[in-house]
């Protein structure tokens, strides 16, 4: 099994991609997962990657391409192209597996001319859409492009995984992408143990740890300081609360591009002090752990990491209506959904969490169950397992 993935920056991507590789190769797969290099202003999740090992022996070795990057660079993704199809003569895949949209277009690419000029050893090619970058990303004539080349691709493509079934009906319906008879739906699998495990002593500590003052409420928000995130409105939010709730922290974690802009708005709302940026952090069962109130303010989502872990900690959340939320937040017990970019309603649900200690338990625990049935790594482990097998039966 070839895995490709553009990057491993901070994001569900990268901890999928990760994580799947290595569950599969615990199940007997052998695999080569290339990955490519992460932006200077982007959190690097290579801490994650699993010590490599020797072909054959059905662990995971891992390569980096140094020229596969997130930026459009036409010289940079010749050579990335270049050494995605050298891998693959080497390597000689039963299957080629992409995540991101990169990735997906130079190493599908590659897959198309490896099975042109390896036509009795044919690779059977899987795209995962863990979103998309159809809308809110780039300018309009290069979103255009994109969609024409993903149509292009997709008729090479023998399966393509759409995250929830949001995704998937977008992609079809509204981009024309794919056919109804390639599209798999296989939803995100993480593990969730340790933020489940998380009690009301790992609260107290959790708070203490991060120096929480008695009493204090806590909204958090988990994500790449990016324009996508909308982290903008999360300062709204913070603004628009009531003079009388005073008595809130807002822990942001998470770093990016856009880290230093937002800093300045929201010194100029008047939230210094009240804001914490708290860059990039590995133990984010504390951060849960501390918080009262989870927010989701992007502007688009494939299907929320972030959500998911918050809720398997027991946390209520608020998420802005995007993507594949509703996918996640399936009932009004599980959470609260408001309509996106709307600063006014995200800061009421909020508000009313923040008053309502029982029914933020009580969407806490109800979050918490759904999230551990629905999202478990192994059923993701055993979902992705079956569908190589179909396409590659032994």
């Amino acid at each position: 099994m070839l895995r490709v993935i553009t990057r491993l920056n901070v994001g569900g991507p990268s901890i999928q991609a990760v994580r799947l590789t290595t569950g599969l190769g615990a199940c007997g797969f052998e695999t080569l997962l290339l990955h490519g290099s992460v932006g200077s202003a982007e959190g690097d999740m290579s801490y994650l990657l699993p010590a490599g090992g020797a072909p054959g022996t059905n662990v995971v070795n891992v390569r980096r391409i140094a020229a596969l990057r997130r930026s459009i660079a036409p010289w940079s993704d010749v050579r990335a192209l270049m050494a995605i199809a050298r891998a693959m003569a080497e390597f000689r895949p039963d299957i080629v597996h992409t995540h991101m949209a990169k990735a997906g277009l130079l190493a599908r690419t590659a897959a198309v001319l490896y099975n042109w000029t390896h036509p009795s050893r044919r690779a059977r090619i899987v795209h995962t859409y863990h979103g998309h970058v159809l809308e809110g990303y780039f300018a309009g004539p290069v979103t255009q492009l994109f969609i024409g080349l993903e149509r292009l691709l997709s008729r090479f493509t023998d399966r393509i995984v759409a995250v929830s079934p949001i995704v998937r009906d977008d992609l079809l319906t509204r981009y024309r992408i794919g056919s109804a008879d390639t599209f798999v739906v296989i939803p995100l699998g993480l593990e969730l143990d340790a933020f489940a495990a998380i009690d009301a002593a790992a609260r107290t500590a959790a708070r203490l740890a991060l120096e929480i003052p008695a009493g204090a409420a806590v909204v958090t928000t988990v994500g790449r300081l990016t324009a996508i995130k909308n982290h903008t409105l999360f300062l709204h939010m913070a603004q628009r609360l009531p003079a009388a709730t005073k008595d809130i922290v807002f822990l942001i974690a998470g770093d990016g591009e856009l880290r230093a802009e937002l800093e300045r708005d929201a010194n100029a709302r008047g939230l210094a002090g009240r804001v914490r940026f708290l860059g990039w952090r590995r133990d984010l069962e504390t951060i849960y752990g501390a918080t009262d109130v989870f927010a989701i303010t992007s502007a688009n989502e494939g299907t929320p990491v972030a959500l998911i872990e918050a809720m398997a900690a027991g946390v209520a959340g608020v998420s802005t209506d995007v993507g594949g939320v509703r996918d996640v937040i399936t009932d009004p017990s599980l959470g609260v959904v408001v309509p996106p970019g709307n600063a006014e309603a995200l800061a009421s649900a909020v508000e009313e969490l923040l008053a309502d200690a029982g029914r933020r338990e009580r969407i806490g625990e109800a979050a918490r169950q759904s999230a551990m049935e629905r999202f478990r790594f192994e059923r993701l482990t055993a979902d992705i397992a079956r569908m190589y097998r179909e396409l590659v039966p032994t």
